[in-house]
């Protein structure tokens, strides 16, 4: 029986209702697809069955080290809003060293986290 824990069907086809959740299996190549780009991770394999999946991945931490401020900026807002401080530094705004500081330690942190770095 294709069953996952409490019979929530990633992309197999549910027995009892005859529903099929094949057409789920694109959406999480696809959200892997995404989120690697974002966190800088290289999918190295992969394999999608009907109630669960496995990875093979790759923490490029060399390649998102080598992102400008704006590029982490860029990718960690891909999935998440940024605080205002950001946005202001983003559109040029004149903040103060003090305002700079901690909006250049959001951007380490960031980039740490975008790595799984510590």
């Amino acid at each position: 029986m294709e069953q996952a824990l409490r019979r929530a069907f990633l992309c197999g086809n549910d027995e009892f209702s005859g529903q099929s959740y094949g057409h789920r299996k694109q959406w999480v190549v696809d959200k892997l697809a995404e989120l690697a780009h974002v966190f800088s991770i290289d999918v190295c394999a992969y394999a999608v069955m009907s109630n669960h999946y496995h990875l093979v991945l790759h923490i490029n931490q060399p390649q998102a080290q080598a992102w400008s401020d704006e590029a982490v900026i860029e990718h960690w807002t891909l999935l998440f809003k940024a605080p205002l401080l950001i946005d202001r530094m983003k559109k040029g705004e004149h903040l103060s060293k003090a305002e700079q500081k901690q909006a250049l330690e959001l951007v380490q942190e960031w980039c740490n986290r975008l790595t799984a770095s510590t």
